[in-house]
C-alpha cells in the first residue's frame, strides 16, 4: 500500500481510502511513509517512531484544549459518557462555567476523563496530559468508571442516563468488574486503547492492568477492542478530534487516520503467507480489497462472516478481490488452489 497517495487521498472526498465519504483528515504528506508494507510488531514500532515526542502540555492546560478538541456543533461539551447521539441527552455542560468541583451525582459538572487511567501507568508524564486519551467527561460517572477497564457487561450494577453500563464482565476470558459506554462510542475508545499501546510501545510492559500483559493486550482486550473498532467505524467527531490535537500536540492517532492499521498490527493473520511445495501467496487485506501477492494461479476466494456464512466467492488469476460492498465487522477469508488452502481473518471498519 502507497502512504503517500494514501495520504493525497485523505485531502479529497474519501472513497476506498479507509474512511467513508466526504470525511476529511488532514495527513501531512509522506506521514506514514515508514510505515508501508509493515504488519505486527514491526507495524506498531514504526508507527511509534512517527508519533512518539509530542509536544507535552500541562494539566491546567487540558481545560482550555477541550475547546478546541470536545465542542459539539452547538458550542457545549462533547461527554461521551451522557451524549445521546440523536437524541437529547440528561444533561449538557458549558466550558469554564460548569468544570468541576464538588459533585455528589451526574449533571454537577464535567471533569478530565483519563480513559486510560492514570492508576495503570502511575500517573507520569508525558501519558498523563496526552489530550489522546483525555475527555471531559461527568466527573460522577468518571468516579463511577473508576480505574475499570472498558468491557461488555453482562450483569449491572450501574447505569448512566445515556445508557453506559459498569458491571460484571460477560466477555469470554474476563470475569472482572468492567465499564461500558454506549455502541455510538466504542470504537472511539478502542482507537484510543491502540494509539496509547503504540504511543508508549517501549514502556507499556511497566504498566499494571488487566487489559494488558508484557508490552501488549491481552486476548480478551485485544478481541474485544478489534470488535469495538469495527463495529463502531471513525466518525467525523474523531476526524475533527485528531485533527485538533494534532495542532496541539503535533502528532497524530494513526487508527483514526487508516482504520485498517489496527487490524495489520494486531490480527496475527493478517499479510501472512501461504506456503506448499508449488506456490508461495501473501494475502492480506487493504482498502477494500484482499490482495494476493505471488506466483499462484488459479485460486478459490472465499469470503465468510463472523457466523460462517458464506458472502462472496471467486476464481481468480488476479491479484486482487474487491469486497468494499461487505459492511463493517470481522470478516475470514479462504485461499484455496490445488496444492492446498489457508485463510486469513480481516477487520473492515466501514
Amino acid at each position: 500500500m502507497n502512504f503517500s497517495s494514501l495520504s493525497k487521498c485523505f485531502g479529497l472526498v474519501l472513497v476506498g481510502c479507509g474512511l467513508a465519504a466526504g470525511l476529511v483528515a488532514q495527513i501531512p504528506p509522506g506521514y506514514y511513509d515508514d510505515a508501508e508494507g509493515l504488519y505486527g510488531d514491526e507495524l506498531r514500532e514504526a508507527l511509534h517512531q512517527i508519533i512518539q515526542g509530542h509536544t507535552v502540555i500541562s494539566n491546567s492546560e487540558i481545560w482550555a484544549a477541550f475547546e478546541a478538541t470536545d465542542m459539539k456543533p452547538d458550542g457545549t461539551v462533547w461527554d461521551m459518557y451522557s451524549d445521546i447521539p440523536g437524541g437529547q441527552p440528561a444533561y449538557v455542560y458549558e466550558f469554564v462555567t460548569d468544570q468541576c468541583g464538588n459533585y455528589s451525582q451526574e449533571g454537577d459538572c464535567f471533569n478530565r476523563e483519563h480513559s486510560f487511567p492514570q492508576s495503570w501507568y502511575v500517573s507520569t508524564a508525558p501519558m498523563s496530559t496526552d489530550l489522546f486519551h483525555i475527555y471531559p467527561t461527568d466527573g460522577f460517572v468518571n468516579g463511577v468508571r473508576a480505574n475499570y477497564p472498558y468491557g461488555s457487561v453482562g450483569t449491572a450494577n450501574f447505569t448512566t442516563t445515556n445508557g453506559s453500563l459498569r458491571g460484571t464482565s460477560n466477555w469470554t476470558g474476563y470475569s472482572g468488574v468492567v465499564f461500558e459506554p454506549i455502541d455510538e462510542y466504542k470504537g472511539d475508545f478502542a482507537r484510543t486503547f491502540f494509539y496509547m499501546l503504540t504511543r508508549y510501545y517501549p514502556q507499556i510492559s511497566q504498566w499494571q492492568t488487566d487489559m494488558i500483559q508484557g508490552d501488549n493486550f491481552t486476548g480478551w482486550a485485544r478481541d474485544l477492542l478489534l470488535q469495538w473498532a469495527a463495529n463502531d467505524p471513525v466518525s467525523q467527531k474523531e476526524i475533527d478530534r485528531n485533527n485538533a490535537v494534532f495542532g496541539i500536540q503535533g502528532n497524530r492517532n494513526p487508527f483514526i487516520d487508516i482504520p485498517e492499521f489496527a487490524a495489520n498490527v494486531w490480527d496475527e493473520t493478517v499479510g501472512m503467507k501461504v506456503l506448499n511445495e508449488e506456490t508461495a501467496f501473501r494475502m492480506w487485506y487493504a482498502s477494500d480489497f484482499v490482495w494476493l501477492d505471488g506466483t499462484a494461479e488459479n485460486i478459490q476466494l472465499e469470503v465468510f462472516d463472523a457466523s460462517g456464512r458464506l458472502l462472496i466467492q471467486s476464481n481468480t488469476n488476479g491479484h486482487s478481490l474487491q469486497v468494499g460492498q461487505l459492511p463493517a465487522g470481522m470478516f475470514i477469508v479462504r485461499a484455496a488452489d490445488g496444492n492446498g488452502a489457508s485463510t486469513i481473518k480481516f477487520v473492515k471498519s466501514k
